[in-house]
């Protein structure tokens, strides 16, 4: 079995610099709070497009787990706890694992695998659960009560939602990626 080469690292250091553009960009919805609680599924859809592209340059297990690795990384960095870490090392094994059962070919195994690594972003939401007290004093500080109160008051009521949203996100952003690969960037050469 071949081993992961330099521009294999390349290739994860641009995709993942491109998903976390988009997934940033797009995270600034957030500072409305009923689009705060709908990011699980607005995020894996529009980041689904260069997730998609990414898997028509995936060849070795481990690539989708190192982008997920980064992702992570780049969460603790920009004032997360370090759950999205854990939640991004738990997800790409778990995506690299299904992409490797299709042997990187399969468009089934792209959708399953990209709709299971969308989960990731519960780790940004577990805290609300699992360190609540000590999250939400974070948020008020740094939001203000009336932003957090609406926050929280709505996660209370969608919190089973959520990770069913990640889901739905993937397969939609999985979708649309696949239709944008297929018009797009078959057409330019790129993929």
């Amino acid at each position: 079995m071949k081993k992961m080469e330099a521009k294999d690292l390349i290739t994860i250091g641009i995709f993942t610099a491109i998903y976390f553009a988009i997934f940033f960009a797009c995270g600034m919805l957030g500072y409305i709070p009923i689009l705060y609680v709908l990011l699980p599924l607005i995020l894996p859809t529009l980041c689904g497009i260069p997730f998609m592209l990414y898997l028509t340059k995936v060849k070795y297990f481990g690539m989708v787990s190192i982008m997920g690795i980064c992702l992570g990384i780049f969460m603790v960095l920009t004032g997360h706890t370090f759950v999205p870490l854990i939640s991004g090392i738990i997800c790409g094994l778990a995506a690299d694992v299904i992409l490797k059962a299709g042997k990187y070919q399969s468009i089934r195994c792209s959708i399953i695998g990209y709709s299971i690594f969308s989960l990731w972003l519960m780790g940004m939401l577990l805290p609300f659960w699992i360190m609540r007290d000590s999250y939400a004093q974070m948020f008020y500080k740094s939001m203000g009560t009336e932003y957090t109160d609406t926050v929280l008051a709505l996660f209370d009521k969608v919190a089973w939602a959520l990770p069913v949203m990640c889901i739905i996100g993937g397969l939609m952003g999985s979708f649309l990626g696949l239709a944008v690969l297929k018009k797009h960037f078959k057409k330019a050469g790129i993929a």
